[in-house]
C-alpha cells in the first residue's frame, strides 16, 4: 500500500469531533505533528498571527498565507508547516494571520483581517513582491482579499494561489458539492453547511466577498488553482478557473487524481504533496519581483 493509500484509509476512519472547540484543538495539534521545513524559522508570533523567516527569500518577497478550516477552525498553529513549505518553495518570507473565526466573528471579519494583513505587507514592500495564497476556506478568502484590495484602490499582489478553494457558500443538498461529499473523507456536507451558516450570519451566501464565485474577477493577478479531481470541492475549483478565464485573468488549473482535499497539508508524509508545493514555487517565481 502506498503512502497515499494509507493516508486515504486513515482519513476515512477519522471520527467527527463533537464541538467546535474540540475541532479547533484537534486541528492545532498539527504544530506538534508536523515540523517546519529546512530553511524556515518561526520568527515572531502574537495575537495577530505569525511571521516565518525563509533563509533564501528574495529581497522584499512575502507570502501572505490564509489558512483553511471552514472559517470556523484553523490557525497559524494548524498551518504553520504548510505555509512555511510554500514560502521556501516561493523564496518568500511568510505572514500567517490569525484571522477571527466564526461563529464568534462572522463575515466579513475574516476578510477585514486578511485585508489588514495585506496592508501591513504593503507598508513593508511593494505589491509585486507579494503572493497571496490559501487553502479551502482560505483559498476562497484569498480571492476575497484580492477583491477587497481592489475595491480599496490598493495595488494588487504579483500572484495568487488557491488550494482546493471553497468559493461558493450558496450550495444545496442536491448540488455537485453535496453529491461529491459522499465519497470525500474530509469534506462532509453537513459540516461545511454548518460552517457556511455560522460564517455568513445575516449576510447573503451570494455576497461576492463571501462567495467570490459571484464576483467580477477582472483585473486580478495571475492565479494558480490546485484541486483533487475526486474531492467534494472540485467544482468550486473548476468554476473559479473558468470564471477567472472569462474575466481575462491569467489562470492555471491543476487537478490531481486520488488525493484528498488540500493534500499539500500532508507534505511531510506525501511525495505528491511535496511535488505540488514545488510546482507552486515554480508558478510564483516568474510573477514576483525580488528574484535576484
Amino acid at each position: 500500500m502506498s503512502d497515499l493509500e494509507r493516508l486515504m484509509a486513515f482519513l476515512a476512519q477519522l471520527p467527527v469531533e463533537a464541538s467546535i472547540t474540540d475541532r479547533r484543538k484537534a486541528y492545532d495539534r498539527a504544530e506538534k505533528a508536523f515540523p517546519l521545513p529546512e530553511g524556515a524559522t518561526l520568527q515572531a508570533s502574537d495575537a495577530r498571527g505569525e511571521r516565518i523567516a525563509v533563509r533564501d527569500a528574495g529581497k522584499g518577497r512575502w507570502l501572505l498565507y490564509l489558512h483553511g478550516g471552514g472559517y470556523g477552525i484553523g490557525s497559524p498553529r494548524s498551518h504553520r508547516h504548510l505555509a512555511a513549505a510554500i514560502g521556501v518553495a516561493a523564496r518568500a518570507n511568510v505572514l500567517l494571520p490569525d484571522y477571527r473565526l466564526a461563529p464568534e466573528h462572522p463575515f466579513p471579519a475574516a476578510v477585514d483581517d486578511a485585508l489588514a494583513a495585506y496592508r501591513t505587507l504593503l507598508d513593508e514592500t511593494s505589491a509585486d513582491r507579494i503572493v497571496v495564497a490559501g487553502d479551502s476556506a482560505g483559498g476562497g478568502l484569498t480571492v476575497s482579499t484580492l477583491l477587497a484590495a481592489r475595491e480599496a484602490g490598493l495595488a494588487l499582489p504579483g500572484a495568487a494561489v488557491c488550494l482546493s478553494p471553497w468559493v461558493d457558500l450558496n450550495f444545496t443538498p442536491d448540488s455537485p458539492v453535496a453529491r461529491a461529499a459522499a465519497g470525500d473523507p474530509l469534506v462532509r456536507y453537513d459540516e461545511i453547511a454548518a460552517y457556511a451558516h455560522a460564517y455568513l450570519g445575516t449576510a447573503a451566501a451570494t455576497d461576492p466577498l463571501a462567495s467570490p464565485i459571484f464576483a467580477d474577477l477582472r483585473g486580478l493577478p495571475p492565479m494558480l488553482i490546485h484541486a483533487s479531481a475526486s474531492e467534494a470541492l472540485v467544482s468550486d475549483a473548476t468554476r473559479l478557473a473558468e470564471a477567472a478565464r472569462q474575466a481575462g485573468v491569467d489562470v492555471t488549473l491543476e487537478l490531481t487524481d486520488g488525493t484528498p482535499h488540500v493534500w499539500h497539508w500532508f507534505w511531510p508524509r506525501l511525495d505528491i504533496a511535496r511535488d505540488s508545493i514545488k510546482r507552486i514555487g515554480a508558478f510564483v517565481e516568474p510573477h514576483l519581483a525580488g528574484r535576484a
